[in-house]
Order: C-alpha cells, then sequence, then structure tokens
C-alpha cells in the first residue's frame, strides 16, 4: 500500500499557524475571578441563573475573559463584611458583581444602576403609604429586613418595637419571596424591602402594590433609602477597576437590558421617588 505524503502548502500552512496562536490564546485567557454566593437567588448560584452570574458573563465577555468563582455564603456568621473577608480580601478572588457604591472594604467601579427600598402591600388595601412618615403606617403591621435603612427609619418614628424583623440577608436557604408571601397571605400589611431583592418574583404577586421609599423626612435630617450600586475590588487594584469601569460605560444598554430581566427598577439619583423604568 502506498503511503500518502501530506505536504503543507503556504495556505494551510498559514491556517495551521493560527490555529496554533488561537489555541495559545484561550489556555492564556485571563480568568475574571469572582466571589458569589452559591444560593441565594435571585442574586447568584452555582447553576449561574442569577442577575450576579449573567452580569459577569456578560463583563467577561466584554473583557475577553472567562469567568472563575470563588464560592461562599454571604449569610450566616460574619455577614457579608466576613464574606468580603474570606474571599476578596483573602485574594481568593477579585470582584464582587454586586455592592453599595463606596462600601467601606472595597473599591468601587462606577455604579451600574441606583435603586430603592421599597414598601409593598395588597393593592385591594389601598393604602395612602409616600413616605415613612405616613401617619397609616402606624397602624398597620409591618415587616422589614433587619440591619437595613428601613430599620433605622422605623426606630427613628418608635415603630421598630410593633414590626417584624426579618433575617433573610443572614439564614441561609431563605428567599426575599419570603416577605412577599407573609404580605400576599395578609401575616403583613406592608413589607419595607430592597426592591432588587424582590423584582424577579413579582410578576408571581399581581395584586401587590410597590412604592419606593422616598430619602425624604418631616422632620430632620434626609434619609437615604435609594443607593447606587457597583462592582467592588480591591482596595488598590486599579487596573481591574479600570477595566470594570470601561465595561460599565460601553455596555450600558446590556447592562440595564438585564437589569430589567430580573426585574430591578431602576430610580433617578438625587430625586426621591422618582423611578425611570
Amino acid at each position: 500500500m502506498n503511503r500518502r505524503i501530506l505536504r503543507t502548502t503556504p495556505g494551510l500552512a498559514m491556517l495551521i499557524a493560527a490555529g496554533v496562536i488561537l489555541s495559545a490564546a484561550r489556555l492564556n485567557a485571563q480568568a475574571l475571578r469572582v466571589c458569589a454566593d452559591p444560593d441565594y437567588l435571585p442574586f447568584s448560584d452555582q447553576a449561574g441563573q442569577g442577575l450576579e452570574n449573567k452580569l459577569a458573563a456578560l463583563a467577561a465577555k466584554a473583557l475577553g475573559d472567562k469567568v472563575e468563582y470563588t464560592w461562599a455564603s454571604y449569610r450566616g456568621p460574619g455577614g457579608f463584611d466576613g464574606f468580603l473577608y474570606q474571599t476578596l480580601n483573602a485574594k481568593k478572588c477579585d470582584v464582587v458583581m454586586e455592592i453599595p457604591y463606596g462600601y467601606a472594604q472595597v473599591l468601587s467601579t462606577k455604579p451600574y444602576y441606583v435603586s430603592s427600598y421599597v414598601f409593598v402591600y395588597r393593592k385591594n388595601k389601598d393604602y395612602d403609604i409616600q413616605s415613612m412618615d405616613s401617619p397609616i403606617l402606624r397602624k398597620l403591621k409591618i415587616g422589614f429586613e433587619s440591619e437595613t435603612p428601613p430599620e433605622m427609619g422605623l426606630k427613628i418614628r418608635g415603630l421598630v418595637q410593633t414590626a417584624t424583623p426579618f433575617d433573610i440577608g443572614d439564614k441561609a436557604g431563605e428567599s426575599p419571596a419570603l416577605m412577599l408571601n407573609q404580605v400576599q397571605d395578609g401575616k403583613l400589611d406592608v413589607a419595607i424591602t430592597w426592591e432588587p431583592a424582590i423584582g424577579y418574583f413579582l410578576p408571581h404577586y399581581p395584586d401587590l402594590q410597590v412604592v419606593a421609599v422616598p430619602n425624604e423626612r418631616a422632620l430632620g435630617a434626609p434619609e437615604q433609602y435609594a443607593f447606587p450600586v457597583s462592582m467592588g475590588v480591591r482596595q488598590g487594584d486599579e487596573a481591574l477597576k479600570n477595566r470594570l469601569d470601561d465595561v460599565i460605560s460601553k455596555h450600558e444598554s446590556e447592562i440595564t437590558a438585564l437589569l430589567a430581566n430580573f426585574g430591578v427598577k431602576l430610580y433617578k439619583p438625587n430625586v426621591p421617588g422618582a423611578v425611570s423604568y
């Protein structure tokens, strides 16, 4: 049997060389090393179904990187600060996809959205709730998330003693939808919670009304309930911050669409209660 001789033509040589270069590029691709909770929807999970997962994929694609996760719970002993200490600040990963802008433990990117705490109640109740100072709140069963700005607002007004605290941000396995269920079932008259945590679930609760908590107060200094949200990297990692800032600037429309898919309502900064859809 005659043996065939494979001759490498100039064109084929170029294709082979290009393939080698592409393969090397893939092998040498940088990783966007992300810190995330493995079981805290709608924000993140190991199946990649959360808002932060989708945002990480978008950012990595824009950077030409691949995503690598370090999984650790936000919830439980140490809370979110403990999570940062054990992951980002321990250099096990390089970025947290969602964090309040200016958070002390990290270097913040530019914000990519602004959202707000909200009142949630049944539409058929038609409560006149426009702010934390609304008189009707003194007559209602209120639920709130512990260690959040609404808790402080309730304390200032002497309402926290009769309200029900929830520790959804601390207890593994609990969903933000728990508070929606409580309102839907009449166990609470009104819940005060972070809108991005519940927006994903709201289509399943068509009977519920959502009203932004404005940054205002009848007496005394203004309070803050709307917050800009950014990505966070380690202090001093200006290079990664700048790369992510560039992604946020160039892919604003894609990020906004992604937020909308998760039911996140975007509020205009510095305008109490003003919402941008």
